[in-house]
Formats: C-alpha cells, sequence, structure tokens
C-alpha cells in the first residue's frame, strides 16, 4: 500500500520538467497484413546507457486479431493531486488500451514488469455498447474522477460520438459523459481547462465516415469534422460551438496550455480543400466566449504526379496531411506532424498569436522517402505521425503509422514502421538521433501511439501553475 503520492505525479507542469528522464517508452502496434495477427504493445528501451538503447525490449500480444489498438493511456496521473479531487495515492500503473476497430479495451498492468506489461483486463464491445452507446473508442485520458475515453461513433458506427467513464477502481464501463450535447454529433479528440471547469472536443467523422479510408466525395463536400465543442466539465452540457470553416476538414488534436492559469490551446485541422494545405488554430477565452484563430499555416509542396497516390495525381502537389501536435510543459514550443510530407516541425508558441518557426527535420515523406541518418542509404516512407515529447521539453519520439486503411490509400507501397527521435535544442531546433531508430520491419507491424514512462507532454493536466 501506498504511503506516499505516485512519485511521476506533479502538483505542475514546471514540477514534472525536472523530473527523472524517461528509460522506456510503450508503443501501439496493429497487424497491417490481414493475416488474422494481434496486434500488440512494444516496449522500446530509451536510457541511453542501455546496451539495447533505441531497441525492441518486449513485445506483449494481445489475445485476438484485429483491434487496431489506438491513443492509449494511463489509468491515473498527475491530476490526482487537484485539491476538489484528491486521489493521492493511487498509481500510475495500469495502461487503458482502446481498440479502435474492434470496439474492445484492455488493461494491462505495467507494475511486476515495466518492460514487459500483462493484460488483467478485457471490457468487451458487447459490454461497452450496453452501458455507454458508444463504440470504437478512441482516446484516453486520466481525470480526476474517473478514466475519460472518447469514442467516435455509436454502435452503429453513426452519430452520435462522444466521451465515456471508466472507474479508476474496477475499469468498469460507468456510462456516457454527456448529460446535454446540444449539437455536437462528429467527434475525435478532448482535453480540458481544470482551472476553468472547461472541456473541449474536437471533430473528425463516424466510424462509417472513416473506416473504409478517406473518403473524397465527403472531403470535397465538406462533411469531415471542422468544429470545436466547448462543455461545462462539472454540469457536463454543451456550452458553444467554434466552427473553423468547413474548408479546414479534419479538426483533431487538441493541446491545451498545461499552465492551469492560462485559457488557450491549439488544434490542428489536416487539409484545406481550397489548398491542400495544413492550419494551426489557437482556442482561446475572451471576455467569456471561447473563440479560434488560425495561426499556422503549412502549404502544400508540388510534386511529380507520377509520384503521387492516385488521390493526389490530379492536383500536382503533396499535402502536408499534419495528424497531429505536442505542447511542451513550458507551454513554449509547438511540435508538428506533418505526416504527407515526412517533416516534423518546431514552432516557438511563447506568443500563441504569433508563432515563429525555430526547426525542422524530415523522414520519409509520401515523394521524399528521405532516409534516416542512421541508415542513410535505406529510403523511408510513412512520415512523421504521432508525436509524444519528454517531460523535460529536450526529447521528441514520434511513429509513422495513422490509420491503416488511411495508410494504404496515402502509401499504397505500405507503411514499414518505425520509432524516431529527435533532440530539441533551448532555442526549439530539432535534430535527428542518428543512434536511435525503433526498426519494426522485422515485426511487420506499425506503430502508432507512444507513451513514456513516467509520463510525457500530453500524458498528465495539473491544477498548480
Amino acid at each position: 500500500m501506498l504511503v506516499q503520492p505516485d512519485p511521476t505525479f506533479y502538483p505542475s507542469a514546471r514540477e514534472a520538467m525536472r523530473g527523472p528522464r524517461e528509460r522506456h517508452a510503450y508503443v501501439a502496434l496493429l497487424d497491417a497484413q490481414g493475416e488474422g495477427r494481434p496486434d500488440a504493445l512494444a516496449t522500446v528501451d530509451l536510457d541511453p546507457s542501455s546496451p539495447g538503447y533505441g531497441s525492441v525490449a518486449n513485445v506483449t500480444d494481445m489475445p485476438v486479431a484485429g483491434d487496431e489498438l489506438h491513443h492509449f493511456g494511463w489509468n491515473v496521473c498527475s491530476a490526482a493531486l487537484c485539491p476538489y479531487a484528491p486521489h493521492p495515492h493511487v498509481e500510475r500503473r495500469y495502461l487503458i488500451v482502446p481498440g479502435l476497430r474492434s470496439s474492445r479495451v484492455y488493461v494491462l498492468d505495467t507494475k511486476p514488469d515495466p518492460l514487459r506489461p500483462t493484460l488483467v483486463k478485457t471490457i468487451e464491445p458487447a459490454t461497452l455498447a450496453e452501458r455507454t452507446g458508444y463504440s470504437r473508442p478512441h482516446t484516453v485520458h486520466c481525470g480526476t474522477d474517473a478514466i475519460y475515453v472518447s469514442a467516435l461513433g455509436d454502435t452503429a458506427g453513426d452519430a452520435p460520438g462522444g466521451v465515456f467513464m471508466l472507474d479508476h477502481d474496477t475499469f468498469e464501463p460507468l456510462g456516457r459523459w454527456e448529460v446535454e450535447r446540444g449539437p455536437q454529433r462528429l467527434h475525435y479528440d478532448f482535453w480540458w481547462h481544470l482551472g476553468h471547469d472547461t472541456m473541449i472536443t474536437s471533430e473528425w467523422g463516424t466510424p462509417n465516415m472513416i473506416e473504409a479510408g478517406p473518403d473524397l466525395d465527403l472531403l470535397v463536400n465538406r462533411k469531415y469534422g471542422h468544429r470545436l465543442h466547448v462543455w461545462d466539465l462539472r454540469k457536463r452540457v454543451h456550452l458553444q460551438e467554434i466552427d473553423l470553416g468547413d474548408q479546414h476538414q479534419m479538426a483533431l488534436e487538441l493541446r491545451p496550455a498545461h499552465d492551469p492559469t492560462k485559457t488557450y490551446g491549439f488544434v490542428n485541422t489536416v487539409i484545406s480543400v481550397e489548398d491542400l494545405s495544413a492550419n494551426i488554430f489557437t482556442w482561446y477565452l475572451d471576455d467569456g466566449e471561447w473563440k479560434a484563430e488560425k495561426v499556422i499555416t503549412i502549404p502544400a509542396e508540388p510534386a511529380d504526379p507520377a509520384l503521387l497516390p492516385e488521390p493526389l495525381k490530379g492536383f500536382g502537389a503533396v499535402p502536408p496531411l499534419v495528424t497531429d501536435i505536442s505542447l511542451t510543459l513550458d507551454d513554449r514550443i509547438l511540435l508538428v506532424s506533418a505526416w504527407g510530407t515526412g517533416e516534423l516541425l518546431a514552432y516557438d508558441v511563447s506568443d500563441p498569436f504569433n508563432p515563429r518557426q525555430t526547426g525542422s527535420v524530415r523522414i520519409g515523406g509520401i515523394v521524399g522517402r528521405t532516409a534516416h541518418p542512421g541508415s542513410p542509404g535505406t529510403a523511408r516512407n510513412g512520415g512523421p505521425q504521432m508525436v509524444e515529447t519528454s517531460r523535460d521539453g529536450r526529447r521528441v519520439y514520434f511513429t509513422n503509422s495513422l490509420y491503416r486503411t488511411w495508410d494504404d490509400v496515402f502509401y499504397p507501397d505500405g507503411v514499414t514502421s518505425w520509432l524516431a527521435k529527435a533532440d530539441l535544442a533551448g532555442d526549439g531546433s530539432l535534430s535527428l538521433d542518428a543512434g536511435f531508430l525503433a526498426d519494426f520491419a522485422g515485426d511487420g507491424r506499425r506503430a502508432h501511439q507512444v507513451r513514456l514512462q513516467g509520463g510525457d507532454a500530453s500524458s498528465d493536466s495539473y491544477c498548480f501553475p
């Protein structure tokens, strides 16, 4: 029994930045071959003093095939120290791992052996459907009162999607989170401003809109998500809708400022139907009203149509396809992954309305196929996709697979997967670590979400500045 708070809990992001360096990462691996092989959770060695640095230390297979493991998270985190709902003696111990395609949720225990997580509980799709009315669980966040999980749709794969809750101790589904959802129908990510009792949610599309791959008719007709929704976190009611403009399709990852006194955050939109650009918006509270302003535009890059996949040939350009973002714990640097062009970008967002680009590295890309500096003779496909930043803001880890059916459209030769690392300097510049590349080519499965041992820049929320 714990008598002191978990040492990986921190009252503030400032304190978290002073914590010890991460020693390993957990990485979701999905089977893309359709051969009935289960997905898995890999453990990667991140200790530079270890002889296995940058290699896969263990792979834990799931019991059945077809899950498409996605955005998993911890059972508890630093939010357990919040003064209005304290749980200081719980442990950051269990990984909650959703299967986006199967609607199954796994609970894995990392305490007996952190390198070899063990499966201790499975929530079956029928249980999830019965208790929440949702399917396709997507993103997991540890809250002050429960484990929160987003879901992309209802049990038929249609709207509405939303958020459901799991009990902190038993991991049993408690039910749907929303009491009054107002106009919200599409769903993707969610995060909160704990100091202001506010939740923000974003939009992608229903399972029936995305599971077969990107639908060009839906895209051209601007039917994918392009709104943010603002909620009263405690009352669980919808307060406000923010339309980013229907030309900005697929409003995905939400990254609020870590300092609870700040009322702003960032969201990416994947593609503009007007010019194929990707865009970053800052949302913010202004005199009692939540608003959003476009602050970064990343343009498409001209390309030889012969090198482009079929849906892009007519455009003669490769879109950046920004699919993930990560904000350092000091709220200073925003990392942006451009999966289409194979670029990881860094921006100084100390002024959230006037970002300044500070760094860029390239690996992979639809056309570029840029090699890794540790293996300069090997062309890489995929591109920076899921991105995660260390607590101290010095190291950035990223994988290259988005979602099986979407991978196969934009990278029709198949994504050969890897986990790379970039070093983030004090001035915001980036450099790839030539000595680090966890290569999953031998395994054959594709790497997606990354979680760092002890927490990372997007796993925890804090109640103290």
